[in-house]
């Protein structure tokens, strides 16, 4: 009887070290936990996120009279809306306005950028320095604040209503020089001395080693700049009259002004104007990841 009573005893025993021991503690639970707590945040914030873009997807499908009907799924599904919309109105036109102005000025922004990043980041010529502190110090001016000394700049130069003066304002960008030159920064220097030795000049080690070595930071700085022309709406509010320049944002708050009861078709041209850019990061988000790594390496 006392040795069966020992035996038990000491197996209990045994299994409440086990239990304390290294590895089944209450201290292991910790980063497990605080995985699933963060796991937890980033699905509850990815769907408030996505929410707004579903409903107005799903919502450009639905009649008039159910549009606010409070449902993520369409009862009725229609495509009048679409129809109607490239029909009624010339919003094939704005689509294209919005698209040759964002991929005029993303391409000229690109190669004016770049060549005043390397230019500030690697040529040595006296108040270097101090032009590019007062290029950076654009950055914190608002664009409310040049609107009117833009407009008037534009106005005596003749660029009203044109694509000229829709592109040219906002091609120069202090935040993509910026970007570029820590960028620029960051490389190797030995590749550009060897380019130098073997007799290239600063235009062919810029045009044939920087250039292609500048690609994932380029790709971001292409979304980014296109993105924000896609989505311009105060500048060709103040420079354009001309129904043929009227970009899609335009386009889109014409709707709201004309038909403010037919949310349907406001919704509708909305994810038409949305399409492009969804399409345009899921096809380039490698890139825009690659860009924030690399640009991050000093």
């Amino acid at each position: 009887m006392a040795s069966d009573t020992l035996t038990t005893t000491a197996g209990r025993g045994g299994g409440s070290d086990s239990g304390g021991g290294p590895g089944a503690g209450p201290g292991r639970r910790w980063p497990l936990s605080g995985r699933t707590g963060l796991t937890a945040l980033a699905v509850v914030l990815s769907v408030i996120s996505v929410l707004p873009v579903l409903w107005m997807l799903t919502s450009s499908f639905k009649t008039r009279e159910t549009v606010t009907d409070g449902r993520l799924i369409p009862t009725d599904f229609t495509f009048d809306n679409f129809v109607y919309v490239f029909t009624e109105v010339p919003f094939a036109r704005y689509l294209w306005n919005s698209f040759f102005i964002s991929a005029v000025i993303t391409i000229a922004a690109l190669f004016f950028h770049s060549m005043a990043a390397y230019a500030l980041a690697r040529l040595r010529f006296p108040g270097r320095e101090k032009l590019f502190g007062a290029i950076f110090a654009t950055l914190l001016v608002t664009a409310p604040v040049v609107l009117i000394p833009l407009f008037m700049v534009a106005r005596e130069l003749g660029l009203l209503d044109s694509y000229a003066g829709l592109i040219i304002p906002a091609i120069f960008n202090a935040f993509g020089i910026f970007l570029l030159r820590q960028f620029y920064l960051g490389l190797p220097k030995e590749l550009e001395e060897a380019a130098v030795i073997d007799g290239c000049g600063h235009w062919r080690v810029y045009w044939n080693i920087v250039l292609p070595m500048s690609r994932p930071i380029l790709s971001a700085l292409a979304i980014f700049f296109f993105l924000a022309n896609w989505n311009a709406f105060v500048w060709p509010l103040v420079a354009t009259n001309d129904q043929d320049l009227t970009v899609v944002q335009l386009g889109i708050a014409s709707f709201q002004t004309q038909y403010t009861s037919n949310w349907n078709y406001i919704l509708a041209a909305a994810t038409v104007a949305a399409l492009p850019m969804l399409i345009l990061f899921f096809v380039f988000q490698r890139q825009i990841v690659e860009s924030i790594k690399t640009s991050g390496i000093k």
